[in-house]
């Protein structure tokens, strides 16, 4: 049959790429796979939010729709979270729940762009971010993730629609400073188009600090749009749950795709958000610097191997240059897999140019598993 020939050029998912390699593989108890190929919490959700959402899944009305933009109990509980956290925030109406950060992410994109528009992209870039872009038609146009405000604003032209960042970084871990947010705000003001920030780590960032200001300003409405996770936050990937953040009058223009596209989040996921929201600020706390522990305990061990070179970290993530300028990522990433055990993803799915490095995720690695895992790039030979 006929189909769309734009797909062809889109990258395949490179999670479910690198679980192929591992499929149907047996590693010995001697020498176990080290998972650093997906940032999953490998901690549960908390019992209490465990019981809260069961306790209401009992209701009849928990398998009917809500409103296309959720619940308004559950955005009055996300709002007075980023009241908290940022402290300043969205209105209710300034919220759709979502599948996810990356259907956030499609409506965003939906609203912004056409079929040949262009999103300036910081690189590294995460990979669903290009794969969504290219599916749609839309170029993104690529800037290096520590280029100074001048390198976008060069960038802009007449077909661009957004400059996305993604903060902290997924590949890199690095965390945008509240001045170099605020600069690309006043950027995107001046050519007004959207400064576009994921923040599905919002939740990993150091103890007490905002991740930026931008909601404190009264004019934060007429070119930001924000979207983020709390499947990282609340430990519930699997129950996609995400929002978009942006002016009211852009809220009621997605609603339009979020109907023919999902209608709404589930009920049950966002009881989950809700309960999270108003009781668990002590718990994120402590898993935020369980995480800390677990990226400085890493990154020490590290720095002590000579073969690969750690580039850029924090929240979840390393980013690495591997020791073999011959081989691409996804060669380096197989090497890795054959002879250490160990899984991550490789550099060129982050963006074009990036084959000498690797993403390594420790999100699913215990403190107590890290010296091992990092015992295994010392025992990666260097030369081919």
């Amino acid at each position: 049959m006929k189909r769309s020939s734009r797909l062809d050029a889109v990258t395949f998912p490179p999670i479910t790429e690198v679980k192929g390699w591992l499929a149907g593989r047996d590693f010995p108890a001697d020498k176990p796979l080290v998972d650093l190929c997906q940032a999953i919490p490998d901690y549960p959700p908390h019992d209490d939010l465990v019981a809260h959402v069961q306790q209401r899944m009992g209701a009849a009305e928990c398998a009917v729709y809500s409103p296309d933009e959720g619940l308004l109990e559950t955005r009055e509980s996300v709002s007075r979270w980023y009241q908290r956290r940022y402290g300043h925030g969205p209105t209710p109406a300034q919220l759709c729940l979502t599948i996810g950060a990356s259907q956030a992410f499609w409506l965003t994109l939906l609203l912004l762009c056409e079929a040949g528009d262009e999103v300036i992209v910081q690189l590294p870039a995460y990979f669903d971010h290009p794969m969504g872009m290219e599916a749609l038609g839309v170029v993104p146009r690529y800037v290096p993730f520590d280029a100074e405000p001048e390198a976008f604003a060069e960038a802009v032209n007449a077909r661009t629609r957004a400059i996305l960042m993604v903060t902290p970084s997924n590949p890199t871990g690095a965390i945008l400073s509240p001045k170099k947010i605020d600069a690309l705000y006043e950027l995107a003001c001046r050519h007004d188009i959207a400064l576009v920030l994921d923040e599905t780590y919002h939740a990993f960032v150091p103890s007490g600090q905002a991740p930026h200001t931008l909601f404190s300003r009264s004019d934060w409405p007429q070119n930001l749009i924000h979207f983020a996770s709390f499947g990282k936050t609340f430990a519930l990937t699997g129950y996609r749950a995400g929002c978009l953040v942006a002016d009211e009058s852009l809220i009621r223009q997605a609603l339009k795709v979020q109907d023919s596209m999902v209608v709404c989040q589930p009920r049950v996921t966002q009881y989950a958000v809700a309960y999270g929201c108003d009781n668990l600020d002590d718990w994120v706390a402590e898993n935020n610097h369980t995480m800390q522990q677990r990226h400085d305990l890493f990154c020490r061990l590290f720095a002590e191997q000579n073969a690969f070179d750690l580039c850029a970290s924090g929240a979840f993530f390393a980013w690495v240059r591997h020791p073999w300028p011959q081989m691409s990522g996804r060669q380096a990433a197989r090497r890795l897999v054959d002879h250490a055990h160990v899984a991550c993803l490789p550099g060129e799915v982050f963006g074009p140019g990036l084959e000498g490095y690797l993403r390594l995720a420790f999100g699913n690695v215990r403190l107590e598993q890290i010296p091992m895992a990092v015992d295994r790039f010392k025992q990666v030979d260097s030369t081919l």
